[in-house]
């Protein structure tokens, strides 16, 4: 009955193949959120009654599968395993839904929703978002039931079906449920480590705000020889628009789009951290706020991006203006952005450029705000020295994820300390075809996550 145990035990879970082996099944399920086929919808409820809860049932939870108050989202599951009254709580969280399996998209011999191995990966629909990440945790609990006899604390836990449509439907869920879902602390995994072979953690995440830039100059497309030079550009107009909206490098120009918060302490947390290298494209120096180091414009800054553009036909131009151009752009933003102003700041800056015309339309699809717990916060140091433990010292500790999370849910309706350590690595192609997750990474993690989960029940006990 030793951390070494519980860390032995995992271990050999994996190395068994049993952890590829209940992965596999886990991608089977079809659960993709983003598709509103009947099928689907079907596919994410009975990832949660067939592949999660009879696991839970049999580690000694009490769990409900509650609908979703948001018709666009899926059933989420709640469960609680309590040890005792005065424990210490753990609250942790993942999600079976996945973004779209974009079947054809995948290079030969691989498909979507069967877990394929080639050497180091492992390939799949979910496995690195977010199927395998859960799996690890939950495997680490049972490591830790088994050796222990017992976990030492108390845990609840939360697995959603709607994270890839923004987790539509969670803030009412956490605030209706709020008394069934009390912990000391968020302690889940998601996202990516910076680099495969050291452990990561992080405390919050960047929030983002998606919505389209439309100029309309005159009704229908008309002949580019007869009105060249008569008709309005709307395709140039939207053009400059963006260039007003950021310099050549991507230097953002909107004032209020330029946070305060990255203070001396952040910067002193990314510090030395690498951000270049391994798989993956190569990272530009010469992009982004020019007075930043590469490691403060993804986890301290904000960054904005056109993520499609289009005017005319594309695939088959015709010698005409075309009436219309749009932009379809995000704003990724940090703490010290006030998410309701990210829109009508814009705005107020394109009729201060004369940019009047341009029409901005908000997606009406949520996303998520910004968090960020302090990386001295007791959690963040206890949790960091468990990792080290384990690694033997290795850890990189970011104060948030470059990208987004649900974390506001758990940190302004629940008011938790968050605690993110996640089991991927950049190159794994989430959200894209190929998507995948390296074995080392998902073993490293098992051992990883046991030992964090042992030192929680010695803390209990030692209080």
């Amino acid at each position: 009955m030793t951390r070494d145990a519980a860390i032995a035990h995992v271990s050999d879970y994996f190395d068994r193949g049993t952890f590829q082996s209940e992965l596999s099944d886990l991608v089977t399920y079809r659960s993709e959120s983003q598709n509103p086929a009947d099928a689907a919808r079907a596919e994410c409820r009975r990832y949660l009654e067939a592949a999660m809860l009879p696991r839970l049932d049999a580690m000694g939870f009490t769990c409900e599968i509650i609908a979703n108050p948001d018709p666009r989202g899926g059933p989420l599951l709640i469960g609680e395993r309590h040890e005792g009254d005065g424990l210490t709580t753990v609250l942790t969280y993942g999600h079976g839904d996945t973004v779209r399996g974009q079947e054809g998209m995948w290079r030969e011999g691989i498909e979507p929703w069967v877990l394929i191995e080639e050497g180091e990966r492992l390939f799949g629909r979910g496995a690195a978002d977010n199927k395998g990440q859960h799996l690890i945790n939950i495997a680490a609990l049972e490591a830790v039931l088994a050796e222990r006899g017992s976990l030492g604390f108390n845990v609840r836990i939360v697995i959603e079906m709607s994270e890839e449509v923004g987790s539509v439907g969670l803030p009412e869920v956490f605030t209706q449920y709020k008394d069934r879902l009390t912990a000391d602390v968020l302690i889940a995994s998601d996202g990516p480590r910076l680099q495969p072979d050291v452990p990561t953690m992080f405390m919050g995440s960047r929030g983002g705000t998606t919505f389209d830039l439309l100029v309309e100059t005159h009704e229908g497309a008309h002949h580019s020889g007869n009105w060249g030079g008569l008709l309005s550009d709307p395709a140039m107009i939207l053009a400059h628009a963006l260039a007003v909206i950021t310099d050549r490098r991507g230097q953002i120009k909107v004032p209020e789009w330029r946070p305060d918060s990255l203070t001396a302490s952040v910067r002193a947390a990314l510090k030395d951290l690498p951000v270049a290298g391994g798989e993956g494209p190569a990272v530009n120096p010469d992009w982004g706020e020019e007075s930043l180091t590469p490691a403060e414009r993804v986890f301290g800054w904000n960054s904005f991006a056109v993520l499609a553009m289009v005017s005319g036909v594309p695939d088959a131009p015709v010698n005409a203006i075309s009436g219309w151009a749009r932009a379809t752009c995000q704003l990724r933003y940090v703490v010290g952005t006030k998410p309701e102003d990210v829109v009508p700041a814009l705005r107020r800056h394109l009729d201060a450029n004369g940019f009047e015309d341009v029409q901005i339309t908000a997606h009406d699809r949520g996303f998520f705000a910004a968090t960020r717990l302090d990386p001295a916060h007791p959690w963040a140091e206890f949790v960091g020295q468990s990792i080290r433990k384990t690694s033997g010292g290795a850890l990189h500790v970011l104060p948030n994820l470059a990208g987004s999370l649900p974390n506001d849910s758990f940190t302004d309706i629940l008011g938790l300390p968050t605690i993110w350590v996640p089991h991927s690595y950049r190159g794994c192609s989430q959200h894209a075809p190929n998507e995948h997750v390296l074995k080392s990474v998902c073993r490293d993690a098992l051992r990883v996550m046991a030992g964090v989960f042992w030192d929680v029940g010695e803390k209990t006990a030692t209080r």
